[in-house]
């Protein structure tokens, strides 16, 4: 069997990082929520990349839905914890890496997970327990990489003093403790996302709009497809290094969407353009829900 070595298996990150930058990145703690989709994309670039620490965290098994994109999900790990997987596997690639391991439990330790971290990468689709990362990221003066619920591959940089998601967008969540987040606020929630991605980006073009509307309207889970996910979670981890390095990132909370059926960078729209497009929008969703 072939022994492991740190440097040989970083040896070819040389040119993009200095040995200083890939100390720096072995000696990092990035905190997960949710190594399923994105979440699971990001965790596999970081280990590769040499990230030395991490805590992740997932309260979900693997199923067969999960085959056609997440990065851990094999037919033999089907009704695994995704975090055990996820963990069991990165230990292959890096046997060195120090992993914590967390289920259902780590909402209620998250200020000590995030204030033993330098950076959170969001993999949750959950809405309450995303409103309680950013609070608490908030207060533990954390920064937050996340990315839409969109067809096309996003990330946003949301630092501790940029607003919150809930807070940019008018979620219902505002001012209400996460507990209680009720079901009809994790719709709206998801509704408003929707607008914003629909709003602020070509993702119209490439997909069905008649699914799209049965996602918003809580009728069926989201879609997803392999190439859209690991782009998006490649895109949070390369995020997550600029943190770890004290680099420069490419966005901010608003984020970007990277439209690859065009090989362009799609930005936030204008105020006004964003004020017509989005009045449309939500008529048509409406329509479309109704």
């Amino acid at each position: 069997m072939t022994s492991f070595d740190y440097t040989e298996m970083t040896t070819r990150n040389r040119g993009f990082v200095t040995a200083a930058d890939q100390a720096r990145l072995r000696e990092a703690r990035v905190f997960i929520p949710g190594v399923g989709g994105m979440g699971g994309a990001a965790f596999m670039a970081l280990v590769r990349a040499g990230v030395g620490r991490f805590i992740i965290a997932d309260i979900d098994t693997f199923e067969v839905s999960n085959l056609n994109r997440q990065m851990f999900a094999t037919l033999p790990g089907v009704g695994r914890p995704k975090a055990e997987v996820a963990r069991d596997t990165a230990l292959t690639i890096n046997p060195e890496v120090q992993i914590e391991v967390l289920g259902r439990e780590w909402t209620d330790d998250l200020d000590r997970l995030l204030a033993d971290s330098q950076v959170a990468v969001n993999g949750m689709d959950d809405a309450a327990a995303g409103v309680h990362l950013y609070r608490r990221a908030r207060a533990q003066g954390r920064t937050v990489i996340d990315a839409y619920a969109s067809p096309l591959p996003s990330v946003t940089v949301v630092r501790p003093e940029a607003p919150r998601l809930e807070e940019r967008l008018g979620y219902l969540t505002v001012g209400t403790d996460w507990t209680q987040v009720t079901a009809e606020m994790r719709k709206d929630c998801l509704q408003r996302e929707i607008a914003y991605v629909l709003t602020h980006s070509s993702s119209h073009l490439y997909v069905d709009l008649d699914i799209a509307a049965e996602v918003a309207a809580g009728k069926r889970s989201r879609f997803s497809f392999s190439t859209m996910v690991t782009m998006a979670g490649t895109m949070m981890a390369e995020e997550a290094v600029h943190i770890l390095l004290d680099r420069k990132g490419g966005t901010d909370h608003r984020g970007y969407f990277f439209n690859p059926h065009r090989v362009a960078v799609e930005r936030p729209r204008s105020v006004l353009v964003a004020a017509i497009r989005g009045f449309a929008v939500r008529r048509l969703l409406t329509r479309m829900m109704g």
